[in-house]
């Protein structure tokens, strides 16, 4: 299992269509992957749990992989908030 902390650097948050990045993204590893803000925890994969964190500019969220390819699911995912999701 690895967890990385992330933060959202879009100024518009993680609305619909980062939330269908992410979870797009997400889809494409085996690993069981989740994102936790605060004492909430939603499945990366899903769209709806991804919006309803309602993680707005400068939240900081922790991603959780677990599985085989768990390192390259966290990377992938990680370079996407990086990339503020190419709204910026």
């Amino acid at each position: 299992m690895i967890e990385k902390i992330l933060m959202v650097k879009n100024r518009a948050g993680i609305h619909a269509r980062p939330a269908a990045l992410i979870a797009q993204t997400a889809n494409k590893f085996a690993s069981e992957i989740m994102i936790r803000k605060e004492d909430m925890e939603v499945n990366a994969k899903s769209i709806m749990g991804v919006i309803t964190m309602g993680a707005l500019y400068n939240t900081t969220l922790t991603l959780i992989a677990d599985g085989a390819d768990e390192k390259q699911a966290v990377q992938t995912i990680f370079a996407l908030f990086e990339s503020k999701f190419d709204e910026d």
